[in-house]
């Protein structure tokens, strides 16, 4: 797993640290039980806090991703799919917002941008 963070996002850094955890356990490419970095280490690597790291991993572990087992370390949570279906949905929901305002910016009206999105769904 190879994390990267932009110091000069409007994005807080531990945010970045938990979209990209959660980017990579929907993907699959992070499995139930696979163990993260440690927090130091994530905190060393990233040249960071380690409260940064530490309020992403709890951040994580709130939303049922991750659990942290003290003395062994922070591990995938086992899949829920309906929470990761939810994220997937948040995600998709995110990025429609997002067109549809730039739609609208590009002084596109209601009815034109439902028109494209139906053109594009034919597709």
């Amino acid at each position: 797993m190879h994390i990267i963070v932009n110091n000069t996002s409007m994005v807080p850094i531990y945010e970045q640290i938990m979209d990209q955890i959660k980017a990579a356990v929907i993907s699959g490419e992070l499995t139930e039980d696979t163990m993260l970095p440690s927090v130091r280490g994530l905190a060393k690597e990233l040249k960071i806090s380690v409260l940064t790291v530490k309020k992403a991993y709890d951040h994580l572990e709130e939303e049922g991703f991750t659990v942290t087992v003290h003395g062994k370390g922070t591990f995938v949570a086992a899949a829920n799919q309906e929470r990761m279906k939810e994220e997937q949905q948040k995600e998709v929901e995110k990025d429609l917002e997002q067109a549809i305002a730039k739609g609208r910016r590009c002084g596109l009206t209601e009815q034109e941008i439902r028109n494209l999105f139906e053109i594009l769904m034919r597709e």
